[in-house]
């Protein structure tokens, strides 16, 4: 980010008209400034800050309709179409339960936020996007074409900010921790894994003895956790639209996590980018960034939750995938048997 404390809010409009087609997070990279701040230089133009607080805005998104959610990281991006509804507030984390959205959100991480409307050569583009302390995109809430855009409107008298500076200071981008673990706790693990009730307990678990999620399933090894050929992930999804098993898959990053519940219809290769294309769920996914692949086995109280889980070189979490459970049907069988024929990679035992 060499560039951020020089470039002015007219170099990075100059230069947004040289590539004019080019991604804001693709540009940004080039430009060596973030995304944020990009966003940030057309301010007054076709773009208005607006408050980033999670009650203030999520309160008011129900009024605007059908909607397109998106949530990424580096590595993969999900595109939820739906109604943003039945929010619930909280303090460290926050979320949207809606059969079509659903967000665990953690308020900390978001630090600005933008409403835009631009034009394109399909008309009229109007989004709300929100970005953590480093400038990266947390969460972005894209209208559609049957939105309320006089909803939208009203959102951003509601939310404008007195501060509509061009520019916007960023700090560092917090480094992707490594995998974490400790041979001479692995027993430990091994053995208060095995007596978890819920999946959540695991994070409180390895947080206890000073590991992360890599670091424990590189402990663990099986039966809890399966190193897989990263390969495997077309496989998995292939099987899973070929099968027409019900998944839950999660995508994620330090402010958001969003999360796909439903089946897999529509897939398509392009270049490194493995793509889900169904009518109201998108996902890109990164496949050459693939690193390490872990099959894992979690106790609870309503059996194994089974999960895929893809990280990339540095050990950071691109997605997890489950079973999915409903009052409709249970996959979670379906799934366990396809996670388990697929093909281990072998690991160096733990030092």
């Amino acid at each position: 980010m060499t560039n951020q404390a020089v470039m002015s809010p007219d170099s990075i409009r100059a230069a947004r008209a040289d590539a004019p087609k080019l991604r804001d997070r693709d540009l940004a990279d080039q430009l060596g400034i973030t995304e944020a701040q990009l966003v940030a230089a057309y301010v007054g133009i076709d773009v208005t800050r607006i408050s980033a607080n999670l009650d203030d805005v999520f309160s008011r998104l129900n009024g605007l309709g059908e909607v397109m959610a998106l949530t990424r990281n580096t590595s993969c991006v999900c595109e939820k179409v739906g109604q943003y509804d039945n929010y619930h507030s909280g303090k460290h984390a926050s979320m949207v339960l809606t059969a079509d959205i659903d967000l665990r959100m953690f308020p900390s991480h978001w630090v600005s936020a933008f409403a835009i409307e631009r034009a394109s050569d399909a008309g009229m583009k109007r989004s709300l996007q929100f970005f953590d302390a480093a400038g990266d995109a947390v969460h972005k809430i894209f209208l559609r074409d049957g939105s309320d855009v006089a909803h939208f409107d009203q959102i951003i008298l509601d939310l404008a900010l007195e501060d509509q500076s061009q520019s916007l200071e960023v700090g560092p981008r917090a480094p992707t921790e490594v995998a974490k673990g400790d041979p001479a706790k692995a027993d430990i693990l091994r053995a208060e894994w095995a007596k978890m009730t819920d999946t959540h307990q695991f994070m409180r678990l390895t947080s206890k003895l000073k590991m992360n999620r890599l670091g424990a399933y590189r402990m663990a090894g099986e039966p809890l956790a399966r190193a897989l050929e990263p390969g495997e992930i077309d496989t998995m999804l292939e099987a899973i639209r070929d099968q027409a098993i019900e998944v839950m898959v999660f995508v994620g990053n330090r402010g958001c996590i969003e999360i796909h519940g439903g089946p897999i219809e529509t897939l398509k290769s392009m270049g490194p980018w493995q793509n889900v294309l169904d009518a109201r769920f998108n996902l890109h996914l990164r496949s050459d960034h693939i690193a390490e692949v872990w099959a894992v086995t979690k106790p609870t109280q309503r059996g194994p939750a089974v999960s895929v889980e893809a990280f990339d070189a540095e050990g950071g979490l691109i997605f997890q995938t489950f079973g999915r459970r409903t009052e409709a049907g249970d996959f979670r069988p379906q799934w366990n048997e396809l996670v388990a024929g697929l093909k281990s990679v072998a690991v160096e035992e733990p030092a």
